[in-house]
């Protein structure tokens, strides 16, 4: 039996028998770390313990201390969760049940399930966890897993398609039940120690609308009661900042079904704060040398399939057929700027060549999949794109990277850096891949940022850098991103004339800020609780008199405050009210006026914190409110003067 070598997370490697497993390789750094062992991390994937590994695989092994213990527990609640059902409801047929970043899912048919049997799954899963049962992992012949599912047609589909070539499968059995599995699970239903069913809906086979309309039960699990509770409370706070609720209350946007279903219509209120996003990230383009371009929101397809969208996204993009010639909506911005680069002639001395553009695109998810704004059909990208000499490449990623952290900086948002590599479905060589993707590891190691790996989820055309955003409750949304492409130069045949005189081919670097303003609007309007900060509010200040009397006084003072979004509440109410209604707007500021601020010639001013300050002088107060809008501060401050 010959050896292999495993690299282990510090570099070091590790020579284990050919036919080793996870756990094997556990065993052979240490005894302890074999008795802890969970399952193993394998080339960036999660797998079971009794996975074999292969010569030269990244190996990282996960104990009940490690970061992906909790997908581990979770995938095995999913398990109790459908051993419940079936119990309950032996006519249930299962689907898919895997984890998720916050618990669990599982899809089944041939039930009717309502939000009210919820509870009497939940109390049977508690049974299943008190009782303890080991869960055993099991080999069995492709044939035998069909004759066992000969009545389910999605295992079976499972075992055509992810098992094709194999002479076994493996199933999880705890007690008398036992489901088609890879794994990984915990060793026992005992040390899942809290689980809670939190909602019901619907999901499409394989997330195709075309497919069988199946029964989505989504769930939590975690260690400790202690945990659960914690994360239910910030589902509760969640749901208060849902941005589609706030939308709704301050009349932002509306996603109306007449429309059709993830397009978003904009109202004033809104676009005003789209406006402003917009506003701030054209300075910073245009402050780092980006020329602003435009480009249509349709192409001819044969656009789409010299840049290589059309046969690795085809299934994504809104096609239509004009007098015979097939169009598509653009999905992406890029092709249009490689287009434009490619209209002129270009030297070495030119380049770098940047483009930004804030462009409207259309992809077509899964109708299932649309919530909000946080996934839609249409959306715009504050774009990027620059034409580079490939030895400038880690000098402009670094620029562009810096003003992603002044961006995020501006909101006081934290962020994820992480780097994504090569995905199943690319175009490209393997050299150039490699080269792409160590220079990006380059740029993130030099510079001393703390980043993950995200193994195969680059772009088809290349690897990126992609940012999360961590909202006031600590979620993670997909935001900014930096991504080389060698691949869309080639296809265009761009170049440029070196020093040499020579025809080279530049690099283009895809790049964003935002991601999209969808996306970051969402993640502001619940990181902000709609409490925008003085720049972006769509209202900044309201002028509340406290009777007729002093309405005049009122609008005078509004025109000293020319150029900020401010208006004077005339209704009939007393100011009380008044105050009320203007903090429930979620106002930054609100000036009261009466006969004795209008005989002195000031104003009363109040925050959305109750702060108030009498006596002020309206010039001063717009000073204040010039510096505050210029420097973009997340809080309203003049009280803290």
């Amino acid at each position: 039996m010959s050896d292999i070598t495993v690299v282990l997370p510090d570099g070091s490697e590790l020579s284990v028998p050919d036919d080793a497993t996870v756990e094997d390789a556990a065993y052979e750094i240490g005894p302890g770390l074999g008795d802890d062992t969970v399952a193993g991390v394998v080339d960036g994937e999660l797998v079971a313990k009794e996975d074999e590994l292969h010569d030269g695989a990244q190996l990282e092994i996960v104990t009940d201390q490690s970061e992906e213990y909790l997908d581990v527990l979770r995938h095995s609640a999913a398990h109790v969760f459908a051993q419940a059902l079936q119990r309950l409801h032996p006519e249930a047929k299962l689907t898919i049940g895997p984890p998720t970043e916050d618990g669990f899912y599982y899809d089944v048919t041939n039930v009717d399930l309502e939000e009210a049997d919820l509870d009497a799954i939940e109390a049977e899963m508690v049974e299943i966890v008190e009782a303890d049962y080991d869960i055993e992992r099991l080999e069995r012949s492709r044939e035998e897993a069909f004759e066992r599912y000969d009545d389910n047609r999605f295992k079976r589909e499972i075992l055509e398609e992810e098992a094709a070539d194999a002479e076994t499968v493996s199933f999880y059995r705890q007690d008398d039940w036992e489901d088609l599995c890879q794994g990984p699970h915990v060793e026992s239903t005992g040390e899942i120690g809290a689980v809670e069913l939190l909602n019901i809906s619907s999901a499409y086979w394989r997330g195709d609308e075309d497919n069988e309309t199946l029964t989505r039960v989504y769930g939590t699990a975690f260690e400790s009661e202690s945990e659960l509770e914690d994360y239910l409370q910030m589902l509760e706070e969640a749901e208060e900042r849902d941005h589609r609720r706030i939308g709704q209350e301050m009349d932002l946007f509306s996603v109306p079904d007449v429309t059709g279903p993830g397009l978003p219509l904009y109202h004033p209120a809104g676009k005003t704060i789209l406006q402003e996003l917009e506003d701030y990230v054209n300075e910073l383009n245009r402050e780092a040398g980006y020329e602003q371009v435009e480009t249509p929101h349709l192409f001819r397809t044969e656009l789409w399939k010299q840049s290589g969208h059309y046969d690795n996204y085809r299934d994504d993009m809104f096609l239509l057929d004009v007098n015979d010639e097939e169009y598509g909506l653009k999905p992406m911005n890029c092709p249009g700027h490689a287009t434009i680069f490619d209209q002129s002639s270009w030297s070495y001395r030119d380049l770098p060549e940047r483009y930004f553009e804030n462009g409207k695109v259309y992809r077509k998810e899964q109708r299932g999949e649309l919530s909000g704004l946080s996934r839609t059909w249409a959306f715009t990208i504050d774009d990027g794109h620059l034409f580079v000499k490939p030895e400038d490449i880690e000098a402009e990623v670094r620029e562009i990277m810096e003003m992603i952290f002044t961006l995020i900086g501006q909101f006081d948002l934290e962020v994820d850096v992480d780097l994504a590599t090569r995905p199943e479905k690319s175009v490209g060589s393997d050299e150039i891949w490699e080269s792409a993707e160590e220079q990006l590891r380059e740029v993130l190691d030099s510079e001393g940022y703390d980043y993950g790996i995200e193994p195969g989820d680059g772009a088809f055309y290349g690897p990126k850098i992609d940012f999360s955003f961590r909202d006031a409750l600590g979620r993670s949304w997909d935001g900014p991103t930096v991504q080389l492409d060698f691949n869309m130069p080639e296809r265009f045949d761009l170049t440029y004339t070196g020093e040499d005189n020579e025809d080279h081919r530049p690099v283009m670097i895809h790049r964003a800020l935002y991601g999209s303003y969808e996306r970051i609007f969402m993640v502001l309007i619940e990181h902000f609780d709609g409490q925008f900060p003085l720049w972006l509010a769509p209202e900044q200040v309201r002028i509340l008199p406290v009777s007729d009397d002093a309405l005049g006084y009122a609008h005078r003072v509004k025109n000293e405050l020319d150029g900020f979004r401010v208006e004077v509440e005339d209704r009939d109410w007393t100011v009380g009210r008044k105050i009320r209604e203007a903090h429930d707007d979620r106002l930054p500021y609100m000036i009261i006026v009466g006969s004795d601020e209008e005989e002195a010639g000031t104003i009363s001013v109040r925050d959305r914190f109750e702060r108030e300050a009498d006596g002020v002088d309206p010039e001063a107060f717009r000073d204040h409110l010039e510096a505050e809008y210029e420097e973009k501060r997340v809080e309203p401050d003049f009280l803290d003067e």
